[in-house]
């Protein structure tokens, strides 16, 4: 009897082992909003437990810090944007690509429908609203470019994450950084149209908007491929249930229950990437000669240095 307790306890044991979930930490590139969808449904659908995974979303106080949270192994998974991770590439950073959550540009340079602003070529001469330096004048002087103009042609003026405000304040005649699934909608929701101009119509090669990153020592964990899968089925499911999925979306959150957030969620449905696993090299090559080009980088990588190749 006593053999027979001492083999069930171990076999009890074993189980509980063979079923206990990987936890994975995943912090976000900002607080929960539509484009984290996948990912919140992947959690409340329950895809992430039947791959056996604990997936704990957190948002960050500073919208840096995933990369150097995953760099130092203080987070399992970053949700980034593909320009700074090639710039953390440059600086050495021990990061590589797995995955794609977005795969479209969000980024646009924006105006009032109604302001003076009808064609690239109007910016000149006009005052033109930014929040981050280094790859949002990338892509200004790139749109620029495309109508014969540089950026001395125009005044760059700083408003922080103040975006719209500006816009509607009259501070500045333009902006570049705002998105077209969540700042075009918030203008229209003060009553307001935008006019918007899209980077990869004017000069700057398509890219991924947000992609996951993780720790160099990391890449090819069988672990996080299955984070990828349920996050696959995951977006399948929202694609298939969109008003379904809105509805789950905007329970997990009460702060997400609103206009803004709902139409951001329906604007984002097409830009998820429905092969996140999947990696285009002669995209991420065409993108980093851009970046090269406009002395964001020195050289281009090769592709495998920075990116998992998942077979």
């Amino acid at each position: 009897m006593k053999r027979l307790l001492i083999a069930s306890a171990l076999f009890l044991g074993l189980a509980a082992s063979a079923a206990a979930a990987d936890h994975l930490s995943v912090v976000l590139d900002w607080f929960v909003n539509p484009d984290h969808a996948p990912l919140v449904i992947a959690k409340e659908k329950g895809f992430f437990k039947a791959a056996g995974l604990e997936v704990e979303l957190i948002a960050p106080a500073d919208p840096s810090a995933p990369p150097r949270l995953v760099a130092a192994k203080q987070a399992d998974i970053g949700i980034s944007y593909q320009p700074d991770h090639m710039l953390a590439v440059k600086e050495g950073l021990p990061l590589v690509r797995f995955g794609t959550l977005i795969e479209t540009p969000l980024n646009t340079v924006m105006a009032l429908d109604a302001g003076p602003v009808k064609s690239l070529a109007d910016l000149k001469g006009k005052k033109i609203g930014f929040s981050v330096t280094g790859f949002e004048d990338a892509i200004l002087g790139e749109m620029l470019h495309s109508v014969g103009l540089t950026l001395k042609d125009v005044e760059l003026v700083n408003v922080n994450f103040a975006l719209s405000g500006a816009l509607l304040s009259g501070q500045v005649d333009a902006v570049v950084g705002g998105y077209r699934n969540f700042e075009a909608t918030e203008l229209e929701l003060a009553g307001k149209k935008a006019r918007v101009f899209f980077p990869e119509e004017n000069g700057v090669p398509a890219y991924d908007e947000l992609i996951y990153l993780t720790h160099k020592d990391r890449a090819n964990d069988p672990v996080l491929r299955r984070f990828l899968d349920a996050v696959e089925q995951a977006t399948m499911w929202l694609s298939n249930h969109p008003d379904e999925a809105w509805s789950i979306f905007k329970a997990s959150d009460a702060k997400l229950d609103d206009d803004l957030n709902k139409r951001a969620f329906y604007d984002t449905l097409p830009r998820f990437a429905h092969r996140p696993a999947a990696v285009d090299p002669v995209r991420l090559n065409r993108f980093a000669e851009f970046l090269k080009a406009r002395g964001l980088i020195e050289t281009v990588p090769p592709v495998e240095s920075y990116a998992v190749m998942w077979k």
